[in-house]
């Protein structure tokens, strides 16, 4: 009888497993795709001067104006289905980067759907964000003192943020930096810096600083590595507070599958103090490192999405397992772990998105690949998140211009992505 009595408990607690799983929502989908040609040039000047006479994966240097280039960040545009796109600092560096102007491009996709769309993105060329400092705020000499024109040899824009008032908040890693313009572009105080304290590290000047900051004597001086700096912000519903993530460890720290994201209080242009801690998955000595923090966006005043990626193209990358190179997780404020770290729940594998509708067919160019169901991110640096509604999220490639990535063989172009997450405000 005893023997019955586990067998009946055991028959109902499988009924109640398959009502529950029967009841959940379904997982993720690929619901849109937009894709804008890597050739998109705005109007300006020639840029890519440093590798003049180059072809690089079919494009020819210098390029006839300003490339469009891959997206580091998204927000909301002037009017529904339209979005700022900034692009970052150019080709990577300040040496090869002095002739790329820094600017954000209202952009509006035609997503495919199983619905229809054409999947193609048009550019406003008329009306664009050039970032400038006309007012000599920035506190060291830049690229173009004429015309103030703010260039990739001055900043490395990688994450923006939309004020309530309609400014715009850029997160830098040349600082690394938060850099405070309106919304036309124009730089309205000098780089709001990061106390190295804040952080466990120490600096001659006090402050975070990486091996492109004009405010050291030295690279050697540097407490953050190159380009390892706010790859990643995001700012509260209520307007009060932007949230930095940083993209790689500090040098100091032993421990280098630690990030830190630290609290920025918009109305007292200060850092709070308060300090959290997240683990990225782990890192593999000698092995393509793992991972990079590259965006982040505000479900609520607790609650963020954040893009953990890899340095590959969306395929596995041993010994990493599959699901762990790239993904978009969860993670709340108020949930911190015993250890220390920020606990975090992933909701999105950007190796492996179910495209049940098979949205991401046919291929642009002959060659491209992941695509089909299930549809992987296959761009170099997937760097852009922006939640659209309660539901979906949209997400952009930094196409590491003239890098590849989707085709082993040509240049990258720029994908828009929208995927759907049944439950999204719920989740974590």
């Amino acid at each position: 009888m005893k023997f019955v009595r586990v067998a009946v408990a055991s028959i109902g607690v499988l009924t109640l497993a398959t009502q529950a799983a029967s009841a959940a929502p379904p997982g993720p989908t690929l619901e849109g795709r937009a894709v804008l040609p890597v050739a998109t040039y705005a109007p300006g000047p020639q840029s890519g001067a440093f590798f003049a006479g180059q072809t690089i994966n079919g494009i020819s240097f210098p390029t006839p104006s300003q490339p469009v280039q891959g997206f580091s960040a998204v927000v909301s545009g002037r009017r529904p289905g339209e979005y700022l796109a900034m692009p970052d600092n150019g080709f990577g560096n300040k040496a090869n980067s002095f002739d790329f102007l820094l600017r954000a491009y209202f952009v509006s996709p035609d997503f495919k759907t199983a619905k229809g769309g054409t999947g193609a993105v048009h550019v406003d060329f008329d009306d664009f964000v050039q970032f400038r400092d006309p007012n000599g705020v920035i506190g060291f000499p830049i690229q173009r003192p004429a015309d103030r024109l703010l260039t990739g040899a001055d900043l490395d824009p990688e994450s923006l943020q939309r004020g309530k008032d309609g400014d715009l908040w850029m997160g830098d890693e040349f600082g690394p930096w938060i850099l405070h313009f309106d919304e036309t572009g124009v730089l309205l105080e000098p780089p709001l810096r990061v106390p190295a304290g804040l952080v466990g590290s120490t600096s001659d000047t006090g402050f975070l600083e990486s091996p492109s900051s004009p405010f050291i004597s030295s690279p050697a001086q540097a407490t953050v590595a190159g380009s390892r700096g706010f790859e990643s912000i995001a700012a509260t519903p209520d307007g009060k507070y932007l949230y930095g993530l940083l993209e790689g460890a500090t040098v100091q720290d032993s421990n280098k599958d630690r990030r830190y994201l630290l609290e920025f209080s918009i109305p007292d242009r200060a850092f709070t103090g308060r300090v959290w801690q997240y683990r990225t998955q782990p890192t593999v000595t000698g092995v393509q490192q793992c991972c990079f923090m590259a965006d982040m966006w505000a479900l609520d005043q607790h609650r963020m999405v954040v893009i953990e990626r890899d340095n590959g193209r969306g395929a596995p990358v041993p010994p990493f397992p599959a699901t762990f190179s790239r993904g978009v997780y969860v993670i709340d404020l108020r949930d911190v772990g015993s250890d220390g770290f920020l606990d975090k729940t992933r909701i999105i594998d950007l190796t492996a998105i179910p495209d049940p509708d098979l949205v991401s067919l046919p291929p642009i160019h002959a060659g491209d690949v992941q695509l089909g169901n299930p549809f992987g991110v296959a761009c170099e640096s997937i760097e852009a998140i922006h939640m659209i509604d309660a539901e979906r999220l949209l997400l952009g490639c930094d196409n590491n211009f003239p890098n590849t990535g989707r085709n082993p063989v040509l240049a990258d172009d720029n994908e828009l992505i929208v995927v759907r997450v049944p439950g999204l405000k719920s989740l974590g």
